[in-house]
């Protein structure tokens, strides 16, 4: 079992923040319900060693930490402590924040679709394209806008889906951007921090490696290693209905899933919105699949 080696004797307030967090998820835990006997106990939830146990690390090390005299755990500790405590992935953050000051490392998780919930915000937006993408920049869900504007999205097989295929292979992009090499290389750049941000390296990987031989291109501007942040600008596009249009972008994060961003193309002039979205008004609506346990129950505030 790990143990701590030269532990301060000084408690920060964030110590004693994160001991008494630790203490408050541990007694709502339900011993039975994970292995332990229905022995008689003077507290409800499990006890320190039980907790310890279930993380590996040594038993007088957690009472410490729970004391707020632990000293600063590292993030493999944090981890295992998270899951001994069946946290949620918000609490294994808020433990992350209270004892290293900062959020853990993006999980990668495979795209597993959207809630019904986020599906009805996209569709709101009935004049702005928006999507919603993986670290990996895999395209889960989009609204109306998007499949009119952008690229029709449910004609695709899912694997074509990816906003790097679909610049490098689809001629109809490359055509709809009149500053192809510019987005192209940002895409490269957003790409390659998203997914190694996320820790979606080996998905990476193989997606770069199978664009590698298709696309000389795509191979040249893998070869920089730039990295970017998505950021907010002006997206130009020369659609094939609606002419020269400019969108301007913002990025948005997705609660509860950090691998996940939302992006919304909000047209810069009022005669295009109208347009868009009379165009989309003529699109199918899309049918993207449903996250695994989603629930749509309301939680009022």
């Amino acid at each position: 079992m790990a143990a701590p080696s030269n532990v301060p004797s000084n408690a920060s307030s964030d110590s004693a923040s994160l001991g008494a967090y630790l203490r408050d998820r541990r007694l709502r835990l339900d011993p039975m319900a994970l292995g332990f006997p229905a022995a008689r106990r003077r507290t409800p939830g499990l006890r320190r060693e039980e907790v310890a146990q279930r993380a590996n690390i040594s038993a007088t090390w957690y009472t410490w930490l729970e004391q707020g005299r632990g000293g600063a755990p590292s993030a493999d500790v944090l981890d295992r402590i998270a899951r001994a405590l069946m946290l949620t992935e918000v609490e294994r953050e808020h433990v992350f924040i209270l004892g290293l000051g900062r959020v853990p490392e993006i999980r990668h998780q495979s795209p597993a679709g959207i809630t019904p919930r986020l599906q009805r915000v996209l569709d709101t937006l009935d004049a702005c394209p928006a999507i919603v993408k993986t670290a990996t920049w895999d395209i889960l869900a989009w609204n109306r806008a998007a499949a009119a504007v952008l690229t029709d999205y449910d004609a695709l097989p899912p694997k074509e889906r990816n906003v790097l295929r679909l610049m490098f292979t689809s001629p109809q992009v490359r055509a709809a951007n009149p500053d192809w090499e510019s987005v192209a290389r940002f895409v490269v750049a957003v790409f390659r921090a998203d997914s190694a941000r996320a820790g979606a390296v080996s998905a990476m990987e193989a997606l770069a490696e199978e664009l590698c031989r298709e696309s000389p291109e795509f191979a040249a501007m893998w070869r920089e290693h730039d990295v970017r942040g998505f950021g907010e600008g002006v997206k130009r596009l020369r659609h094939p209905v609606l002419g020269e249009l400019a969108l301007e972008y913002s990025a948005f994060a997705v609660d509860g899933r950090a691998d996940l961003a939302m992006l919304v193309y909000n047209p810069l002039h009022a005669e295009d919105r109208d347009r868009i979205r009379t165009l989309a008004a003529k699109m199918t609506p899309s049918s993207p699949p449903v996250a695994a346990g989603d629930t749509t129950a309301t939680d009022e505030r």
